[in-house]
């Protein structure tokens, strides 16, 4: 049996060293091809939820191929923030993958779940989740607050960056919170998207591993 205290969604994130100085001036260009692909992917991703929802009210089950695909998604989508303007905390170019990728510097892994609650199915991706879609959209900036159109996440990345074309350095402390709020992200997104029912802790765990404490024994490849 896991530990009272682990999460099933496992994010981590590798600082790239040294980092270019200048290539995120225009990481959002050479990110637009991935912007393209990962749009279709995430109707994809909305249409698989919709079928997942009928099939776990039906089984209590999450079919095994629909969770992997829908779990690659979100790995991709990851890959492709931490790349970009989610952590520029790499200069490594992303691949076109679904897959794990467990030498790419970021990586997130999600434990299939055998069984999934039927009632919580119906409440937790818009009632229980309102809490937490308050709070990460202003880590976000899906809810807009008019000076700044990119998140708490995208002008701490911003900060980090900046002081790397100065220092040549990416400050660590601001990249373990940007890591710490990513993190908090993507568990949201999991349990929005029925792929858990373990519902996200508000609690910041910073930094690129997850807390030794939070994690199954042994564990998963991300």
């Amino acid at each position: 049996m896991l530990p009272s205290a682990f999460h099933p969604v496992l994010v981590s994130a590798r600082l790239d060293s040294p980092l270019s100085r200048w290539l995120w001036l225009i990481k959002w260009i050479l990110a637009v091809p991935h912007y393209i692909v990962l749009f279709f992917l995430w109707i994809a991703f909305v249409v698989i939820s919709v079928i997942a929802f009928f099939t776990i009210l039906l089984t209590e089950r999450y079919p095994r191929p629909l969770f992997d695909f829908n779990l690659g998604v979100l790995r991709w989508s990851w890959r492709v923030s931490y790349y970009a303007y989610g952590a520029l905390g790499t200069d490594r170019y992303p691949p076109f993958s679904l897959g794990p990728e467990p030498d790419y510097p970021a990586r997130l892994d999600i434990a299939y779940p055998e069984r999934l609650s039927r009632g919580l199915v119906l409440v937790k991706w818009w009632l229980l989740a309102i809490p937490h879609y308050l709070v990460i959209g202003f880590f976000t900036g899906a809810v807009r607050g008019g000076w700044w159109g990119g998140g708490l996440i995208g002008l701490l990345a911003l900060i980090a960056v900046v002081t790397l074309a100065f220092t040549e350095k990416y400050p660590r402390d601001l990249f373990d919170l940007v890591i710490g709020l990513n993190r908090w992200v993507l568990r949201v997104a999991a349990y929005s998207g029925l792929m858990t029912d373990v519902y996200p802790p508000f609690r910041l765990d910073m930094g690129g591993d997850e807390p030794p404490d939070r994690m199954p024994n042994p564990v998963r490849e991300a």
